[in-house]
């Protein structure tokens, strides 16, 4: 099978994957392909009017068909390789894609593990065909990547409800959702104890956008306010007391995702840089002869090589459930940020002034890539997570290498 230049082919022919996981590549990416129309079209529309428009496709073409099990037999919601690839896909094809799909899945994965039966099918159909925008509301301009931090509060009301009263910040889709996946303070106990995760329609009284904002790459971005917010006990996800939890648990398991959009978005980059230094001519031969330009390109590769594989081994960890798989995913979204970062500058720097050409390739991606480095968790935090992860057995084991 011939595969689309968004992917290795043989990074896909290692055994993290299965002939499913390549059929799949061979689809997104040849779906990806054939809609450079539709990309052209979005990059020029408002923010919220492109999101619209791409949930809604993603959906009708049946990419969101793994959100809402009971729709289609062969879905598998689980399946960290799948959305992965698909993640890589959609982000070398066009940015805002990968946002519309990333930010459907990440609001309604809550629901597909914590959910119960009536709100899996009052709300995950919907989903799955594009006809209701979620979001997931957790960041607060106090309570950024340490989510025990949250202070929005919800107080019981003597029917069982809850009233909502505080903010939000940084939430993707803010101004366009149909559905806040939100986490809240109800005060079972102390720091992440006191957390309960709710769903609250974006047209419930009180709830409203506080603040529209711009990104360096622009995309519905907006800061929520919740005033006397009434919501009835229904809408609890899961149970009071583990909104932590969940809001973990949904971190955990999308942080190799975004290692895979910036996967997508430094292949995208590389090949770009690779095609220019073939045509370019500095001093009277083609840039890509030139002995430093060789050795960015090399670079470029071994980066890409050691990223495709860390999200490999993460999703790979992740299906087969194994207990360490937060580990691995936190360890595939530092690098792989972190070197698509380096990439994407690199490519720029070999396309010269043509590089930071307004809406050209290289600087709409020097744009985009930025903000993987912080949602979902922080370079720096990442940092310190996986160093809370070394173990005994292998701090013992360094010692006695001393």
């Amino acid at each position: 099978m011939e595969l689309t230049t968004s992917f290795d082919p043989e990074i896909l022919g290692l055994p993290f994957y299965d002939d499913r996981h390549r059929r799949l590549a061979d689809a997104i990416g040849t779906w990806c392909d054939g809609r450079t129309a539709l990309w052209d079209e979005v990059r020029a529309e408002e923010p919220d009017k492109a999101g619209l428009r791409l949930v809604r496709q993603l959906g009708e073409d049946g990419w969101l068909a793994f959100l809402d099990p009971d729709s289609e037999p062969d879905a598998r919601p689980g399946d960290y390789r799948t959305i992965c690839l698909m993640r890589e896909a959609l982000a070398y094809a066009e940015d805002l894609a990968d946002f519309a799909f990333s930010i459907q899945a990440l609001a309604a994965t809550p629901l597909i593990r914590f959910g119960n039966d009536e709100q899996k099918r009052h709300y995950l159909p919907h989903m799955a065909q594009g006809s209701l925008v979620g979001a997931f509301a957790v960041s607060e301009e106090q309570a950024g990547s340490d989510v025990t931090a949250v202070g929005l509060a919800a107080a019981r009301t003597d029917d069982g409800g809850y009233v909502l009263n505080g903010h939000k910040a940084w939430i993707a889709n803010g101004t366009l959702a149909d559905v806040y996946v939100v986490i809240a303070r109800t005060g079972e106990g102390p720091g992440p104890l006191g957390l309960t995760a709710f769903l609250v329609p974006a047209d419930t009284p009180g709830v409203r956008v506080r603040d529209r904002l711009t990104p360096v790459a622009p995309r519905s971005f907006a800061h929520l306010a919740f005033e006397e917010c009434r919501v009835p006990r229904e809408a609890v996800l899961g149970k009071p007391g583990k909104g932590f939890v969940i809001a973990m648990d949904l971190l955990e398991r999308f942080r190799m995702t975004v290692g895979a959009a910036a996967l997508g978005f430094a292949r995208r980059a590389a090949d770009t840089a690779l095609a220019r230094a073939r045509t370019r001519q500095v001093g009277g031969a083609s840039l890509i002869d030139q002995q430093l330009a060789k050795v960015s390109l090399a670079d470029m590769d071994v980066q890409l090589n050691a990223a495709a594989l860390l999200v490999a081994r993460a999703a790979w960890e992740a299906d087969r459930g194994s207990p360490g798989f937060a580990r691995h995913s936190n360890i595939a979204k530092l690098h792989a940020t972190e070197e698509a970062q380096r990439i994407v500058d690199t490519a720029v720097q070999l396309l010269g002034a043509s590089g930071v050409v307004k809406d050209s390739v290289t600087e709409r991606l020097y744009r985009q890539i930025r903000s993987l480095r912080i949602y979902e968790g922080t370079s720096e935090v990442m940092r310190l997570t996986i160093a809370g992860t070394l173990d005994m057995r292998r701090a013992d084991r360094a010692a006695r290498a001393l």
